[in-house]
């Protein structure tokens, strides 16, 4: 991996459960986010994955420090950004950006286009004096393929993609380092989707971009991930690059992840496995012991009950090397392969001209 720029180490989040009204005492806490490890490089793109509530909203709303955590430590060039505030705070901020995961509530409907990109430019002055902040908008609204003539138009006047665009040109306007992307496209329809995810992929390159990528599709984040994290009720419990995970998964729950991925080729939907998973996602406020995965696994045993699988590279297979090599926090990691070998992409990072192509206009 290149040079870590962001650093997650033991992240918690847990919010308290309590009860009372004049004397309220906690009676628990929802473990939203229950220790999470990771390292992001410079112009490197770490996609995360999971089912609804598994945390990753959270992990992203910690990374720009719009929640504070419980425990543990996110370290930016070095520096524990939990412990910073006031204008130390303020100056990290400028470097990690975010972009919301809906377009429609997350742009101010009584701003201008022009107010909401420049905005920033209020908050930290020193990027570009008054003068020039029209035209850096207008170069912003370029950028993201938008005309520059719509900077007085309000978010009502645009299409979904378009107002996500409005949000990624706005999360450009500091030229930050990091871009936090907590799910930007599930709110648009597929082809948008893919408008999208290219220009993100192409303002990466141009603007030297690391990017954290949080979705719940699959196929998304392996077009645009360098490396993927698998996380399931507030822990990452598979990760690899984007091959590893995707062609050579260990970890059941990665496998019943990638078994319900939509496959376009009839033939090869056909002869593939589809795994089933048995009863509910447990609740936060009460974490099975052990592996918290083992409810829901057909290789549960009584092992799984007792320890905590580490998130490790299993013996077995570090021995004899391969992608299959790579970390997976279960007690009985095992290869398959799920999805088959013909729906692969071309070329790295998927560059090629499947659905996930590069065209298309503004959405």
């Amino acid at each position: 991996m290149t040079e870590p720029i962001l650093e997650v180490s033991g992240l918690v989040k847990h919010y308290p459960l309590t009860r009372g009204v004049v004397f309220r005492k906690q009676v628990g806490a929802v473990r939203a986010v229950d220790g999470v490890d990771f390292r992001l490089g410079r112009g490197e793109t770490l996609g995360i994955v999971g089912e609804s509530g598994c945390g990753k909203s959270t992990v992203a709303k910690m990374l720009v420090n719009l929640e504070r955590p419980t425990a543990g430590s996110i370290r930016y060039k070095g520096e524990d950004i939990t412990r910073l505030s006031g204008r130390a705070l303020k100056a990290v901020r400028r470097n990690i950006q975010m972009v919301f995961q809906d377009p429609y509530t997350s742009l101010n409907p009584r701003m201008t286009v022009g107010d909401i990109i420049g905005e920033p430019y209020d908050i930290h002055p020193e990027v570009a004096p008054k003068g020039d902040r029209r035209r850096r908008v207008r170069e912003l609204l370029d950028v993201v393929g938008l005309n520059p003539e719509y900077i007085n138009r309000y978010p009502h006047q645009f299409s979904g993609g378009q107002r996500q665009r409005i949000g990624i040109a706005r999360g450009l306007a500091l030229r930050p380092e990091v871009i936090v992307a907590d799910e930007p496209v599930s709110a648009l329809d597929v082809s948008v989707q893919a408008q999208v995810i290219n220009l993100m992929d192409r303002l990466q390159s141009e603007f030297e971009l690391a990017y954290v990528f949080i979705a719940h599709d699959l196929s998304i984040v392996r077009h645009i991930s360098d490396r993927v994290g698998v996380m399931y009720l507030g822990r990452i419990v598979e990760t690899g690059t984007d091959t590893e995970i995707y062609e050579h998964p260990t970890h059941p729950y990665t496998q019943a992840l990638l078994s319900a991925v939509p496959v376009p080729d009839p033939e090869a939907r056909e002869h593939r496995e589809r795994i089933i998973l048995s009863g509910d996602v447990p609740s936060p406020t009460n974490i099975p012991s052990g592996c918290r995965f083992r409810t829901r696994c057909w290789k549960a045993q009584e092992r799984c009950a007792r320890e905590v699988p580490a998130l490790a590279v299993p013996a077995w297979f570090e021995a004899a090397g391969g992608p299959a090599a790579h970390d997976s926090a279960c007690h009985f990691a095992e290869e398959k392969h799920v999805v088959p070998a013909e729906g692969h992409r071309d070329g790295p990072r998927g560059h090629g001209d499947g659905p996930w192509g590069h065209g298309g206009g503004p959405g």
